[in-house]
């Protein structure tokens, strides 16, 4: 049986998801954008085409050969004595 926590719990985990819908679908109507399936906007941002090999959305090592900034931070770090 499920509890009152449980279902506050769930209740709370939609609500956020719609939330989080809702305000990519507003950006998607700033941007000019066609939404006609908001339910993807769960995972993925309204601006994001989802082509990975796309300039603006594809990973930085891949199309242009430079590090990812998690890696730039890491050899900043690697000259460091504790």
């Amino acid at each position: 049986m499920s509890k009152p926590a449980d279902k506050e719990k769930h209740s709370k985990r939609l609500y956020n998801d719609a939330v989080k819908i809702d305000k990519q679908m507003s950006i998607a109507k700033a941007h000019g954008l066609v939404a006609d399936k908001p339910h993807v906007f769960g995972k993925m941002h309204a601006t994001n085409c989802g082509i990975p090999n796309c300039v603006m959305c594809g990973n930085p090592r891949k199309i242009w050969g430079e590090k990812t900034i998690q890696e730039r931070k890491f050899d900043e770090t690697i000259g460091w004595t504790e």
